[in-house]
């Protein structure tokens, strides 16, 4: 008899397991690659997500979310895959088609040059060893994005679209480096930028009766004290020490915290009756962002945080206690508090921490959450509605306003290179000069390990402009011998030569069917994404070449 909870397995090696896990590396592949660059194609998928139960996309993660095989070792390699492109989403926010095309170029040059001879394991330690020297000389190359540069960015990103381009740099002008843009559904069929300069909550007042703009709906007022909480407060007089002063001296107050149902009422009488200016807002967001949240809206308004979880008692609060706002605009479902001036030494050194705990998160949503504080802090907010005539319209160019926000950031943290696959492709032609493999620590071995690293990585770093060049009808031998002489074709730099070639930046516009300098034609890439899709597509490849047995689960087949 079988045992409860026992699962057979099923068993693959050495050929036959690699054969269908790049089956289905191949697959997931060739539906997301079509999609790379300016003339890259859209991909409908089923999609029971949806409304109308389909989704047509340009955005190379969407595509790769939503494959799944039927053969459990082609799912394994598709699983894989998705790893590569999700992480370099995450990341950097952009750029997971190039992951996945580097990643099945790496995967197919290995199986091509590794053989029985060499030393698996070396070949698998010179690739990473190569793609981190690699990332830092791309880095070490890296420009510096200017405002005259951000429209360029974003229009590559959102599929060389320059009215898009135009909107999403203008958001990212108004609201500084440190601010931050996101991406919302517009409920009309106009896309159009909305920008805060201040902390926006997302809560609303809890009373209409503090509407002071009947057209707006909204309770305006300027020069506001706030009160920050996450006590409770069942009774007027657990707040009583402030509001008397308020009241004598004519001031307005926000409450940021819970009030009870009797507490809301006598502000809000008090609002409509007498003429005073209170207004009262929820916290913001759920669990532990609540309590992150109000540590932020505190410190920035100069306000002390009364918490439960540090035992703050209300009844001993003063007005030394209260924060300071230049102005709120209090709506149904959001807020914003807005504070003039310049920021502060000790904001500024808060940013920098957060930034520092940003970089040890893996998950998108936390890193987007620290990004959304980064952003309350400096006080640049900005929004940008992606409207269209259709959900199935709306839904496609969602995805690649999304991207392009996400590319203008990265760009904007660590600088910009030539687009179009061209900064990796002239990296392929240096590789194997000797300076090199002494800089990545690889030693040449007896079976030549080192070549088949060289040759695996060169290969693979050609591929996204290949790609690139082929979904426009094109052939590398058609455009690349025009960059650059026979010569330059033929050359095998030093590291001096090489320096020269990370600079090149002549290269080739599919759209206009003109060479020319990628920067000067607007055509370039953010550094992050470029390296962060080299670093996470070696990871994933490494770990492929590197497997010799598959165990997956026994498919149950039907008796029908």
């Amino acid at each position: 008899m079988q045992n409860q909870g026992y699962l057979p397995k099923d068993l693959s090696f050495d050929g036959e397991a690699r054969k269908k896990l790049i089956t289905g590396i191949s697959k997931i592949s060739q539906a997301v690659k079509s999609t790379l660059g300016p003339r890259g194609h859209t991909v409908i998928i089923e999609s029971t997500e949806h409304t109308q139960g389909l989704t047509v996309t340009k955005d190379g993660v969407t595509v790769a979310k939503s494959i799944m095989l039927e053969d459990s070792i082609e799912n394994l390699a598709v699983m894989m895959m998705k790893q590569a492109a999700e992480k370099t989403a995450n990341v950097a926010g952009d750029g997971t088609t190039t992951a996945i095309v580097l990643t099945e170029a790496l995967v197919k040059a290995g199986q091509k040059w590794i053989t029985h001879k060499h030393n698996v394991f070396d070949v698998i330690n010179g690739l990473k060893y190569l793609s981190e020297f690699l990332v830092e000389d791309i880095k070490e190359h890296s420009v510096t994005v200017t405002d005259d540069m951000l429209e360029d960015i974003a229009s590559i990103s959102a599929n060389n679209d320059r009215d898009l381009g135009a909107i999403i740099a203008d958001a990212y002008r108004k609201v500084g480096k440190d601010g931050i843009v996101t991406v919302e559904r517009s409920q009309t069929d106009k896309t159009y930028s909305q920008i805060t300069n201040g902390i926006r909550i997302d809560r609303g007042w809890t009373s209409p009766m503090f509407v002071n703009d009947q057209r707006k709906d909204e309770c305006i007022m300027e020069n506001v004290k706030i009160l920050v909480c996450d006590t409770e407060i069942n009774n007027i007089l657990q707040i009583e020490n402030i509001l008397k002063p308020i009241i004598n001296a004519g001031e307005k107050l926000l409450v940021i915290g819970t009030c009870s149902g009797n507490v809301i009422n006598t502000l809000a009488a008090n609002v409509q009756r007498n003429g005073l200016k209170f207004c009262n807002i929820m916290p913001p967001s759920f669990g532990y962002k609540t309590h992150e949240l109000m540590q932020d809206i505190a410190f920035s308004t100069g306000a002390k945080y009364f918490s439960e979880k540090t035992g703050d008692d209300l009844s001993i609060i003063t007005m030394a206690d209260l924060g300071h706002a230049d102005k709120i605009i209090i709506g149904k479902q959001s807020s914003v508090i807005i504070k003039d001036g310049d920021i502060s030494e000790e904001t500024s050194k808060r940013v920098a921490e957060l930034r520092e705990q940003q970089e040890t998160l893996t998950a998108k949503h936390e890193r987007d959450f620290v990004n959304e504080r980064i952003a309350s802090l400096v006080g640049g907010i900005g929004c940008i509605y992606v409207g269209a005539t259709s959900d199935i319209e709306q839904k496609e160019k969602f995805d690649r306003v999304d991207d392009s926000v996400c590319a203008v950031r990265s760009a904007l943290q660590e600088g910009i290179v030539a687009g179009g696959g061209l900064a990796l492709y002239d990296l392929s032609r240096v590789i194997g000069c000797g300076e090199c493999e002494d800089e990545y620590g690889v030693e040449r071995g007896p079976d030549h390990e080192q070549d088949v690293t060289d040759m695996i990585m060169r290969e693979a770093l050609k591929a996204p402009l290949k790609q690139i060049l082929k979904n426009a009808g094109l052939e590398e031998e058609q455009i690349m011998p025009n960059l650059y002489s026979k010569e330059e074709m033929e050359m095998v730099g030093s590291m001096e030569e090489k320096a020269e070639w990370v600079r090149n930046t002549k290269g080739y516009n599919v759209v206009s069917r003109e060479y020319g300098d990628m920067f000067e034609m607007g055509i370039v890439d953010p550094t992050k994404v470029t390296t962060n899709a080299l670093l996470n597509a070696v990871s994933v490849a490494t770990t492929i070449l590197m497997t010799n047995a598959i165990i997956t689960h026994t498919r149950v087949k039907s008796n029908d």
